[in-house]
């Protein structure tokens, strides 16, 4: 939803404007093992892999999801690093340079309002802060790792 009225992506791409396009290829309800499949058919070798100023990778917070109640959007912490780290590596193979990479930690979880999110849907509280704060560790090695930028979301906003 970055491309609301008032979301970051909208925030960005007002900010600059006439010098560069911001494109959102964002995937609501994603984790790392779906977007790895799809990443190819989104950004393919091009041209245009010599203009683009900048990717982000901003995945966690479904991944982090707890694996006894939502089984469907959980991927363990390891092979969550590895599915950035697999992303990360495909960017560089078509020739998108690590500097132009910016991996995005997973935001805090405010447990007690999601909690009230989830009761409403009948559904028990799906995550935790602290599980979300190892993945987004887990993202700030792989960054480390791969030679990209990271912005830490999850500690930033602690």
């Amino acid at each position: 939803f970055s491309f609301q009225e008032g979301g970051w992506g909208a925030s960005l791409a007002g900010r600059l404007v006439r010098k560069c396009d911001v494109v959102n290829r964002g995937f609501s309800g994603y984790n790392t093992r779906w977007a790895k499949l799809i990443l190819p058919r989104l950004i393919g070798k091009s041209a245009a892999a010599e203009s683009t100023v900048a990717v982000t990778i901003f995945f966690g917070a479904n991944d982090s999801a707890l694996k006894d109640v939502n089984p469907k959007q959980h991927v363990p912490l390891e092979e969550y690093a590895a599915n950035l780290t697999s992303m990360v590596h495909y960017l560089k193979s078509i020739d998108i340079t690590e500097d132009r990479i910016i991996l995005i930690t997973p935001p805090p979880l405010q447990e007690s309002a999601w909690e009230k999110e989830c009761l409403a849907k009948g559904d028990k509280l799906n995550r935790r802060n602290a599980t979300t704060g190892e993945y987004a560790q887990a993202c700030v090695r792989v960054a480390r790792d791969c030679g990209t930028d990271v912005l830490d979301l999850w500690t930033l906003m602690q």
